[in-house]
């Protein structure tokens, strides 16, 4: 490829390329051509071949060999040199190097030119690159343009002072009189940098926003111009008057009418006209009316521009737009806890969105279906969300289950209601629920004194069902092993009566105890039950010694631990196992066993149900039973 090819030439040689080494070899003959161009005289070539290094550098390759030619550029007398040597400072300097401070005296020769497209090439490096001394620099320049008469360089030199205020925040005061004046421009232009300013302004000073507060009847007028103004080709957008100025005053208003009455009240009017006149159809209707419903929620509106608010976020769900749902559902979870009534009424639109494909619209749906739980909904909204648990992705079910537990026990209409909704969650996504809810069901069921035979029965029929979910097991190996009397005496007023045996319960443990599914938890919670079943039935002491004494050798030392105990009391201390003692009536005990702490000797964390928690009368946390007993010495497998 010879050095003077042109751009488009060499554009049509790269990417007919077939490899990347390919590619490499080409890139780096040309660069090393432009180099050498470079360092010639001005051949009158230099934006052309800076134009070449610019496409070299946007396919990633290093191109900082050409930064002095920028500077070079830029001090041109020649426009089409001017433009592209701009260009290339823009692409290829930033604030860090020091090249960028050379062309600072050029930019304010050039914003002082004849040329209005001059004045903008220089508008706009300096909005892009411009460093904070830049700025310091050439701010009152901007200053100067910002009052011109030229509306196309106003609006360039409204948009170059809001990266000067970011830059230096100290500048903002040298433009606010100036930025005054430009909300009196016809020009959507200019007002659209004005309204951007003032917006800078606004959030970076808390006395320059009292200041503008006293500007929001003309920002109303405007407004009002913008929304019942007829048809505008020049800045009609699918039918509404330049959408881009109307979310940008919508996003003032929200901040100058914030905490605010006077200023509040002055836009009341206004945000009603434009949430009733608007097509909410085309997306450009429904950006205005998603801003408009932001700021009614942000400033102190009146209680029916509220409702009308959150009516205009209710007929977003219906919108074939995921987006538009998604950020409905958002806004609605915001302002829920405030305007919980007007939500309430699009209860039945949320819970549909919980069966959409898409996974965060159903993530946003779940949250904002948790939020509207209340006690009058309670029962019918909780149908809705133990559907979705049945058929919700894997994602999403621990989330659900916690929420679910969480409504329950705020809201739960009666005790039995909030067991039979617990245990339809522990039977649908066991294996997702945390590990407090095991302890928090059991002290649950301690206190529904009532309920003890209904709940024995059902947990049993679970526990026969299937013992894979870990959590339903453990809760129905500990309520067997408290209220197995009750369960074998088959009188239940509360569900159908089960004729079960002394040798049904002990195969239902056993089977746990067996099982490659279980933990070591969940076997400590049957082997205990196992244990406590000695003073509740009769006839078969000796099978649940025989039970007990098996795992005297087991492999897990917690296990053994309890074996050993439990073998000593069928041993020694035979008196100690019978109602009233050791194996008596269930209790409630500070600390959990051991098998209950997962190993970590730390309490599992509670969701609130209960602090204390019942557990097998015959183990103890943080010592051995047997030292209770009186240091009893006896070895593993005794």
């Amino acid at each position: 490829m010879s050095p003077s090819v042109r751009l488009q030439e060499m554009i049509r040689v790269i990417r007919g390329a077939r490899t990347q080494g390919e590619e490499r070899g080409v890139i780096q003959r040309e660069c090393a051509a432009i180099r050498a161009q470079f360092r010639q005289a001005d051949n009158g070539t230099r934006s052309h071949n800076l134009a070449k290094l610019l496409y070299v550098h946007m396919l990633g390759y290093p191109a900082h060999f050409g930064q002095m030619e920028c500077v070079r550029l830029i001090a041109s007398p020649r426009y089409n040199e001017k433009r592209v040597g701009y260009l290339g400072a823009m692409m290829l300097l930033d604030e860090k190097q020091d090249a960028s401070l050379l062309i600072t005296n050029s930019i304010k020769n050039d914003l002082s030119h004849n040329s209005q497209y001059v004045q903008s090439l220089a508008l706009c490096t300096l909005a892009c690159m411009g460093s904070a001394e830049m700025c310091r620099d050439l701010a009152p320049e901007i200053d100067r343009l910002l009052r011109a008469s030229n509306s196309y360089i106003k609006k360039k030199a409204a948009l170059c002072a809001v990266h000067i205020v970011r830059k230096v925040p100290d500048l903002g005061e040298l433009f606010t009189p100036a930025a005054r004046s430009l909300l009196c421009e016809k020009n959507h232009g200019v007002l659209h940098g004005a309204v951007v300013l003032i917006t800078e302004l606004c959030e970076r000073n808390p006395d320059t926003l009292e200041q503008f507060r006293k500007v929001v009847p003309e920002l109303v007028q405007i407004m009002k111009g913008l929304v019942m103004s007829g048809y505008s080709p020049e800045h009609n957008v699918a039918g509404i008057s330049d959408p881009f100025l109307q979310v940008r005053i919508l996003r003032l208003l929200r901040i100058l009418g914030r905490n605010n009455d006077t200023a509040s009240d002055a836009m009341n009017d206004l945000l009603a006209q434009v949430a009733t006149n608007t097509d909410s159809s085309k997306t450009a209707g429904s950006a205005v009316l998603y801003e408009t419903v932001l700021t009614v929620m942000d400033i102190k509106s009146e209680s029916g521009l509220r409702v009308l608010a959150v009516n205009i976020l209710g007929r977003f769900l219906l919108n074939n737009d995921r987006n538009i749902r998604y950020i409905s559902m958002t806004s609605l979870q915001k302002i829920v806890q405030t305007d919980h009534n007007a939500v309430q009424r699009h209860r039945g639109t949320i819970v549909d969105c919980l069966k959409d494909q898409d996974a965060s619209v159903k993530r946003r749906a779940l949250e904002l279906s948790l939020a509207l739980v209340s006690a009058v909904n309670i029962r019918s909204l909780m149908k809705e969300l133990l559907l979705f648990l049945s058929s919700c992705p894997p994602e999403l079910r621990a989330h659900t289950t916690s929420g679910i537990f969480n409504a329950a026990e705020r809201y739960a209409p009666s005790q039995r209601w909030h067991i039979d909704t617990i245990l339809h969650v522990l039977t649908t996504a066991g294996g997702d629920v945390r590990d407090e809810t095991v302890p928090n069901l059991i002290q649950l069921i301690t206190t529904a004194t009532e309920l003890h035979c209904y709940t024995v029965h059902k947990l049993y029929r679970a526990l026969i069902t299937d013992i894979s979910v870990q959590s339903l097991v453990q809760v129905a190996c500990w309520c067997i092993g408290e209220y197995g009397d009750l369960l074998l005496r088959g009188e239940c007023e509360e569900t159908e009566p089960v004729q079960v045996t002394e040798d049904d319960v002990l195969d239902a443990l056993e089977t746990v105890l067996q099982s490659h599914m279980s933990s070591p938890a969940t076997r400590g919670f049957a082997l205990t039950a196992t244990m406590k079943l000695s003073t509740r039935i009769t006839h078969n002491v000796d099978r649940i010694r025989s039970i007990v004494s098996i795992y005297g050798s087991c492999i897990d030392v917690e296990l053994q631990q309890r074996a050993v105990e439990y073998n000593a009391l069928f041993k020694k201390y035979d008196h100690m196992r019978y109602r009233g003692s050791v194996c008596g009536a269930p209790s409630v005990i500070a600390k959990l066993p051991e098998y209950l702490l997962g190993g970590s000797g730390e309490p599992v964390p509670s969701s609130g149900l209960s602090h204390t928690v019942p557990g097998p009368a015959t183990s103890t946390s943080g010592g051995d039973l047997l030292d209770l007993l009186g240091g009893l010495d006896v070895s593993p497998g005794e």
